[in-house]
């Protein structure tokens, strides 16, 4: 009996353990892995295929599982820093269970794979991104001038504006995009504000990346814009934007946003605007604070 009452309450605590998966999600991640002797696959979906397998039976058993993005690069990186032997599967477990806290990670929800895949590559890209963007800001250094930390300011500046344009943009849920032009590429952020009973639902991790972004482009004085789109049921969606100045935004005017939405970013070539869209001038964000440096 009491034997029987060990193993019972041992499966109950396995059930509360979560797990993360480190997932090769294409083909040139996973050709880095196979001169790995202890890395056993050799077909890239064959692998991906098993991967969903152990997800659905995880699932079944009431264990909650998350996803986590492998790059062979950083892994061996990883291994050397900490003399580990990277074929092992001991230290790819140590490598997941830091990316678990650290990495890009998606939850397992019963979805397929091919759903999963994109929106981990994705998350990917966003967390990139936002160490990126900060540390340009972080490079930036103090003012010259007045000794003020000119990242710091430059975030405050973005927080600042991104609450205004929230608050002036009248009702309805919210889609913000903030692209900052300059080598090596261009960052890109996006922020969405739905719009529950008047109330804006907002997701904390992309309030950050996207005032991040917004802030090199004040800060540095890059080529870039912010547009937004505000969709209403039942109405024409309306979408206006903003040039990026210097520690400010410069409002487009109805025929700069047509034009902007309805030429090809590669080709040049004219599309043809969406049905429905309403392309219009900012609203007036008012004069807020002065930008601190000018000199």
């Amino acid at each position: 009996m009491t034997y029987t009452d060990h193993r019972t309450m041992r499966r109950a605590l396995c059930r509360e353990i979560a797990g993360t998966i480190g997932l090769l999600t294409d083909e040139h991640d996973f050709r880095a892995m196979r001169p790995y002797r202890s890395f056993i696959f050799d077909d890239h979906g064959t692998y991906l295929e098993q991967v969903e397998a152990v997800l659905r039976t995880r699932a079944l058993q009431g264990t909650h599982t998350t996803l986590a993005l492998f790059d062979p690069e950083e892994y061996a990186e990883f291994c050397a820093q900490r003399g580990l032997d990277p074929d092992s599967h001991t230290s790819r477990t140590r490598f997941t269970a830091e990316l678990a806290v650290t990495g890009a990670t998606v939850p397992y929800k019963g979805q397929p794979l091919t759903d999963l895949l994109p929106a981990l590559v994705d998350e990917g890209v966003r967390q990139a991104t936002w160490e990126y963007a900060t540390m340009l800001l972080a490079r930036l250094g103090a003012c010259p001038a007045c000794g003020e930390d000119l990242g710091r300011e430059a975030f405050a500046r973005a927080s600042q504006l991104i609450v205004r344009i929230l608050d002036t943009a009248g009702p309805g849920s919210r889609h913000l995009v903030c692209s900052v032009s300059g080598p090596p590429e261009t960052l890109i952020a996006v922020l969405h504000a739905d719009d529950n009973g008047g109330r804006l639902e907002l997701d904390d991790a992309e309030i950050l990346e996207f005032t991040t972004v917004l802030a090199v482009g004040l800060a540095t004085g890059s080529p870039g814009g912010l547009v937004m789109r505000t969709t209403v049921l039942g109405t024409p969606d309306r979408v206006h934007g903003w040039r990026l100045r210097a520690h400010g935004l410069e409002p487009l005017t109805a025929g700069e946003v047509f034009d902007a939405y309805c030429t090809d970013v590669e080709s040049g070539d004219l599309i043809p605007p969406e049905s429905n869209v309403d392309y219009c001038e900012p609203p007036d964000l008012g004069e807020g604070p002065d930008p601190t440096h000018h000199h």
